[in-house]
């Protein structure tokens, strides 16, 4: 169905202001100025990436690898390995320029120097300069062509304190550098004079999550306390000097708490009088109209209007991808005429408003311009209530058409060095090339009547985790875009297709102020349960124990969550006893029946989300946002592991003529798992259930400390519907109880994770037979890792640092999966440690229910001691980069990042399980993968580069079970990126994988000669 914005009152008047910008615009240069543009080859790599969508994913991509590389050899190099991949079809002159066989041969280097000077090109061409000088003469050639400017600092990523400080010095230095300048310039009536009263000659455009490292919507207390300390400064100072500060919007996740923010400062007595501020609306979200609504009324309150810069969005690909990898509602439109509509209604909704806010249009359509300037005419709205904004670079044409109309224009005119840059600049040429950007449109000379036409956009239904991509704002699109539920490739038979499709479940979005105050609830409602005693669960009943044990809040042990019975010897035999008796009936149970009592339990998981969160987060010291990942990945198991089993369920089938075969699988019997307490809901949940889909009769004895937590989970599994006897719950002494359940000779397979001591005493006792015992034991096992992520010289350090310190600092390096060792080459070793040591240091340390919590407590006082005698042997063979302090109270140890380090000293060998990191440095990439392939272990590891054969060969090379790429190395995902090691690390068993159910089960082939009388049937024959 198409959706046509019905014509308004302004539609002719918008359609004769169209016409005559567009034929402005459209007016030709000189012939010679036409003949220079044709000959330039920023120009050529724009008309190519526009022709050419293959080309350009991979001519962006190397751009973007460009500030990066430090020798002409080196942007040889990766020019060849970008361009030359044989996926891309490439115009005959750049053939020719990728066709040399040496980096450092002299057709190299031309290639190399060639492609750099276009790109520095491209870049003068969005970029205001590189410095302030530069961007001097830039506003002074704007205020020349009688336009107005917003200057914006481009730099680094902030994840650091110091660069926060640095973010606010620098832009106290600029507004102070601007106005001092501002001084010399002549007054421009057009834009310095709005109905007899003087504007601001400066304005300076700002990020607000730039101003705190930790900016975060969990904690949105937090993070407006830290962030409005620095902005007061900022717009103090402003006002001294007489400057304007205009707050840009940038991702929809800091949407909300953006407003919410920027709200409640300018309501402060100082600033409430202020008329010199402003903020950004993004037309592309689909909550923007009411947003715009919501500011109007507060602007009306507060009794003096802010400017609202109205904009369409710049971050679509990067939204688009968010909401499908969590599965979240899309908050973008798919459509840009979906855009486009939005951005009129808003205009309308600001315009018609003009008394209690000011508007600034930012748009490159000349439809969307001639819109506002059609309403403000008709309003006859004072010219200091609206003004027209274009990026630098992007609509000169048009600007310089607004300002021939005695519009007042303004020009977004970021400034800053080219590395830090990088980022905006690829937004910019995404925008020049996309298919249904104006500006191309423009260039393609088509025709004026479609051009400004009032924009048309097909209904669009609002899917969660899902997207139809036909009509998609087409901006540069991921390779391989598909909706987040579409299961891979087809590697089964159609017959062994599960009958459900599997769709992960989706994370809480905190930036949604409903889910805070959910979770808020939840934590007290926890916090009133605690200290409950929880008995094991034997054949359906919960049975009395002699000893118990207190679970505690590793924040502050002296709360206690819960009241633990463990089971005696005698128990473990009675619970082995009654599962044994209960098996024949269980494996004869159809499986349909067993998938849905797993399907059941993840739905009563999911509805008590909040409350498993909060106790997780109470139990084990996990931070909240980390623990409703846990749950949600309890949730997958849940509902993957019934899927697969009814895709093992009819197994396979191998018939020739005369002959069946059938090749099925059968439950293995008595399954005893072994949980730890780093994942007390998702590992343990999932070897659970893993065990019971298959048919096995389980024991779940899960770790003490976490054990409030597996109490929960046989509720749920009860409630759900298991029989009584095909699941128990019998917590107990590992060194016992548990022993003794792994070598009973009546238990068929021991599922663990946890430790490589434990791991490899589970395997040692259960290789011996004991007597009475008819089988051979299968002993699942995942016992950790040293992992480690390479950095080399062509690495986003921005990404890299953030990545390493979410993979070695979350939950406190208590993740099996955690990063505690950084293989950096030397050319950037020294300034990935310092950011990375400052990025450490601007962590909060505290309680783990704490909303602005980064680093927890570690689990206990045993861990505790322990890592802090490897943190003491590190000393003696390292250098300590960093040692944070961290709270008496509670099990806490402040993160620790070593330097100068053998690959290896013990603490580059051993698993610590806790905050350390060993940061070493690597001559070569090859050494690198040396190194990081030197340990016992093969869990994970993660590699940052941009250079396309360093990211094949580590693929090849790398020697663990899960490699990520550009990305931090914790958190996987069920059936996205099953999870599992080898070496030392475990079986090679891939847990949320294909084949992780097969290892609770036991082939078998049966074959049946179906000859009678030498006759059978072959099909397809009479």
């Amino acid at each position: 169905m198409v959706i046509e914005i019905p014509k308004s009152t302004y539609e002719a008047k918008t359609q004769e202001i169209a016409r005559e910008l567009l034929a402005a615009t459209r007016e030709k240069g000189s012939f010679l100025a036409q003949m220079r543009d044709q000959m330039r080859w920023d120009d050529k790599l724009l008309a190519w990436a526009m022709s050419n969508p293959g080309l350009r994913v991979q001519l962006f991509r190397f751009i973007d690898t460009l500030p990066a590389l430090r020798s002409q050899t080196e942007v040889a190099r990766h020019f060849q390995e970008y361009l030359g991949d044989e996926s891309v079809e490439l115009p005959a002159a750049l053939k020719g320029m990728l066709n040399f066989t040496n980096p450092d041969s002299i057709p190299g280097q031309l290639a190399a120097k060639t492609i750099s000077a276009a790109v520095a090109t491209l870049a003068q061409k969005y970029i205001a300069g590189e410095n302030l000088n530069q961007a001097l003469k830039t506003i002074k050639r704007l205020r020349n062509q009688k336009m107005a400017f917003t200057l914006d600092l481009l730099g680094e990523a902030v994840i650091t304190e110091p660069e926060a400080q640095s973010y606010l010095d620098r832009y106290l230095q600029l507004i102070e550098q601007l106005t001092e300048a501002a001084k010399q310039w002549s007054k421009v009536e057009e834009i310095d004079v709005a109905d007899g009263k003087s504007l601001p000659l400066v304005q300076v455009s700002v990020k607000l999550t730039a101003f705190y490292s930790q900016f975060d919507s969990l904690d949105p207390q937090g993070s407006q306390n830290r962030v409005c300390d620095r902005i007061r400064k900022l717009l103090r100072r402003a006002k001294e000097l007489g400057a304007a500060v205009h707050f840009d919007m940038e991702q929809y996740e800091y949407k909300d708490i953006t407003f919410s923010i920027l709200k409640d400062l300018l309501m402060e007595e100082e600033f409430r009088s202020r008329t010199d501020i402003g903020v950004t609306m993004q037309a592309y979200l689909r909550e923007s109209q009411q947003d715009c609504q919501d500011l109007i009324a507060w602007a009306k309150q507060r009794g003096n209007p802010v400017t609202i810069r109205l904009v369409k969005g710049a971050y679509w690909d990067q939204e688009t991808i968010t909401a499908l990898q969590n599965h979240w509602p899309q908050p973008v439109y798919n459509q840009k005429a979906a855009t486009d509509a939005n951005f009129e209604r808003i205009t309308q909704l600001l315009l018609e408003n003009h008394e209690y806010v000011y508007s600034a249009i930012g748009s490159h359509n000349v439809r969307s311009q001639a819109y506002a300037i059609a309403i403000a005419e008709n309003l006859n709205i004072p010219r200091r209530c609206f003004e027209m904004q274009v990026l630098y670079g992007m609509g000169d044409q048009l600007a310089k058409a607004l300002v021939n109309q005695g519009h007042r224009v303004r020009v977004y005119a970021p400034y800053g060095e080219l590395l830090p840059g990088m980022a905006y600049l690829i937004r910019r040429l995404l925008e020049n090339t996309a298919n249904s950007s104006f500006l191309r449109q423009s260039l393609e000379d088509r025709p004026v009547e479609e051009l400004i036409a009032p924009p048309k956009a097909l209904q669009e239904q609002l899917n969660v985790g899902t997207l139809n991509v036909e009509g998609f704002q087409d901006n540069l699109q991921p390779a391989n875009l598909q909706p987040a539920n579409l299961q891979p490739t087809n590697l089964q038979p159609a017959n062994l297709q599960p009958s459900n499709p599997f769709t992960n479940a989706a994370n809480t979005d905190y930036a949604q102020l409903e889910a805070r105050e959910k979770a808020k609830q939840a934590l007290l409602t926890v916090r009133q349960q605690l200290g409950k005693t929880y008995l094991p669960l034997i054949n359906g009943e919960y049975q009395p124990t002699t000893d118990t044990v207190d679970s505690v809040n590793p924040s502050n042990p002296r709360v206690v969550i819960g009241k633990i019975g463990l089971i005696s010897v005698e128990q473990a035999e009675l619970a082995i006893e009654k599962a044994k008796a209960v098996f024949p009936s269980w494996r004869r149970t159809p499986v349909s029946e067993r998938a849905g009592i797993l399907r059941k339990a993840g739905d009563l998981i999911e509805q008590r989300r909040a409350e498993l969160s909060a106790l997780v987060c109470l139990e084990v010291g996990k931070p909240l946002r980390e623990a409703d990942a846990e749950v949600s990945e309890a949730i997958d198991f849940c509902h993957y592991y019934a899927s697969e089993m009814e895709r093992l369920r009819d197994g396979y089938n191998y018939d020739i003529a005369g002959e069946t075969n059938r090749y099925v699988y059968q439950p293995r019997g008595i399954a005893l798992v072994i949980s730890p307490w780093n994942f007390p809901m998702a590992i343990t949940t999932g070897m659970t259930v893993a065990a019971l889909v298959a048919g096995n009769c389980t024991l779940l004895k899960p770790a003490e400390n976490s054990s409030v937590i597996a109490g929960k989970i046989a509720e749920i599994l009860v409630e759900a519907g298991i029989p009584k006897g095909v699941f128990q719950f019998v917590p107990g002494k590992g060194s016992t109880v548990g022993a003794h359940m792994v070598k009973h000779p009546d238990v068929h397979l021991i599922a663990f994770t946890g430790s490589q001591e434990v791991g490899c005493r589970i395997y040692a006792d259960a290789a011996i037979v004991q007597p009475g015992q008819k089988h051979l034991k299968r002993v699942i096992a995942e016992m950790g890792g040293k992992n480690g992520i390479i950095v080399d010289e062509s690495a986003d350090l921005d990404q890299a640092v953030a990545g390493v310190v979410k993979s070695a600092f979350g939950y406190s390096g208590q993740k099996c999966s955690a990063c505690s060792r950084v293989i950096v080459l030397e050319p950037v070793y020294e300034s990935f440690l310092k950011r990375l040591v400052e990025a450490t240091r601007s962590l909060n340390i505290g309680p783990a229910e704490a909303p602005s919590t980064q680093v927890g407590p570690v689990i206990d006082a045993t861990a505790r001691d322990r890592i802090r005698e490897y943190v003491e042997k590190g000393r003696q063979e390292a250098n300590v980069a960093l040692e944070m302090p961290a709270p008496e109270t509670g099990y806490f140890i402040g993160p620790v990042i070593f330097k100068d380090i053998s690959p290896k000293a013990t603490i580059a060998q051993e698993e610590i399980f806790g905050p350390v990191v060993a940061v070493m440095a690597a001559k070569n990439f090859q050494e690198a993968l040396d190194i990081a392939n030197s340990t016992n272990y093969g869990l994970t590891g993660g590699l940052y580069s941009r250079t396309p054969s360093h990211i094949e060969q580590a693929s090849a090379e790398l020697e663990v079970g899960n490699l990520y790429i550009n990305r931090n190395i914790t958190g996987s995902i069920v059936s996205r990126q099953p999870f599992g090691g080898f070496k030392m690390s475990g079986v090679g068993s891939k847990a949320g994988g294909p084949d992780y159910l097969v290892q609770f089960l036991e082939p078998r082939t049966i074959t049946e000669n179906i000859q009678r009388q030498g006759f059978a049937p072959i099909e397809g024959m009479e």
